[in-house]
């Protein structure tokens, strides 16, 4: 949604195309935001209004299986009014759909470029036995090198068939995007190495966030957003708040949540934590929390029942990578059951918060990405090329 404003900005008309459920909810977040200048549509996606998309591998194989041919019905209604078309990354099956069409095309990528640069990558991770064809694990002695960085479980999925599906999905898109270009969600200054290793093919743009624009930042998020909690923060002290949120994919088991909420609460410190419908396997309601929990951090730690934004994109809770390429920052290490432990969540908490460097580091970052998406900025300046390229100009 963002990048959409972003086009307006530059002068296009923006077709919104999602699915026909995250559509309703999309829809329903931006009633009397203003918002009317980008055209909303939808296309089914093969699951039923009420039926749950957590199934991850049933939900990719539905969309590539059903999405395709409403899709082109779309474009071949309306030929003529598309000058180019954008689609997410994890669509892959969409582009083919675009150029039979002669429309211009352009992938975008909403993460990391490190991510990406490893889907460009799946080919060779097969080849040299650190990853099977369907995305499963290999022994770790042939990993050599590359153990640390690819640890056993580099994948988040424990069901079988939302790896392969998932999988399979990442390696369409190596194929698909081979000559594409990929405008990705991110800046020239925080991942140096990955843009000059693939200029000019993959062009940074972000970051996409809606603090750095003005009026629509608040329309988004496909949920409505909790205002209470601004009133709660205003009267905690400066930077003294934990921040908490996971992707929009991440599903853990109750006793995860548990945990994970005790952990929490043992740290002492105030906290805000983001708990988004779907969050757990089942309904988050008050059973789901560990008994009386909300009572002993009343004042201290705030629960959202909404989404409020995106701050870690992680579907799996086994670590924190840093800025530098790589290097493993905070490893949280499972117990026999899967299950990260409340004592770990407080002491890596601890070291996070307690280390200068990391503060410092986040904080000249945070400079960077404000100034790269500025007039003259690298972000600013590589969207007005991209936007160029779009245009036939």
């Amino acid at each position: 949604m963002e990048l959409s404003f972003r086009l307006l900005d530059r002068g296009f008309k923006v077709t919104f195309l999602n699915t026909d459920y995250n559509h309703e909810r999309v829809v329903s977040a931006m009633k009397g935001k203003g918002s009317n200048q980008i055209r909303m549509a939808s296309i089914p996606d093969g699951f039923g209004p009420e039926e749950s998309r957590s199934d991850l591998g049933r939900l990719t194989e539905s969309i590539a299986a059903v999405m395709p041919k409403p899709l082109e019905n779309l474009i071949m209604e309306e030929k003529n009014k598309f000058t180019c078309f954008i689609a997410d990354t994890n669509m892959p099956w969409a582009f083919a759909i675009a150029k039979k069409m002669a429309i211009r095309t352009a992938a975008f990528f909403p993460s990391a470029a490190g991510l990406l640069a490893l889907f460009f990558n799946i080919p060779k991770l097969i080849e040299n036995g650190i990853i099977d064809e369907n995305g499963g694990d290999v022994s770790t002695e042939s990993r050599g090198e590359s153990s640390e960085l690819l640890a056993p479980s580099w994948n988040c999925f424990h069901d079988e068939l939302a790896r392969k599906a998932v999988f399979q999905t990442c390696f369409k898109t190596a194929e698909e995007f081979a000559e594409e270009i990929v405008i990705c969600n991110s800046f020239e200054e925080l991942e140096k190495p990955i843009f000059e290793l693939y200029s000019p093919r993959i062009k940074p743009i972000g970051p996409l966030l809606a603090t750095l624009r003005s009026e629509a930042a608040s329309i988004s998020s496909f949920w409505s957003q909790e205002r209470a909690c601004i009133t709660w923060l205003d009267n905690q002290l400066p930077k003294s708040v934990i921040y908490v949120a996971f992707g929009s994919f991440t599903v853990i088991n109750h006793k995860q949540f548990h945990e994970l909420a005790l952990g929490l609460e043992l740290t002492g410190r105030p906290f805000l934590w983001v708990v988004r419908p779907g969050f757990t396997e089942g309904t988050v309601d008050e059973d789901a929390y560990p008994l009386n929990f909300k009572e002993r951090v009343l004042g201290r730690g705030h629960m959202c029942l909404s989404s409020l934004g995106l701050i870690l994109e992680t579907n799996s809770l086994t670590r924190i990578t840093s800025v530098t390429f790589g290097r493993l920052v905070l490893g949280l290490v499972p117990d026999e059951n899967g299950v990260i432990r409340r004592e770990q969540i407080i002491a890596k908490v601890e070291e996070l918060l307690g280390d200068e460097d990391i503060k410092s580091r986040s904080l000249a970052l945070k400079g960077m990405a404000h100034k790269s998406v500025k007039e003259g900025g690298s972000s600013f300046e590589n969207l007005n090329s991209f936007v160029d390229a779009m245009r036939g100009d």
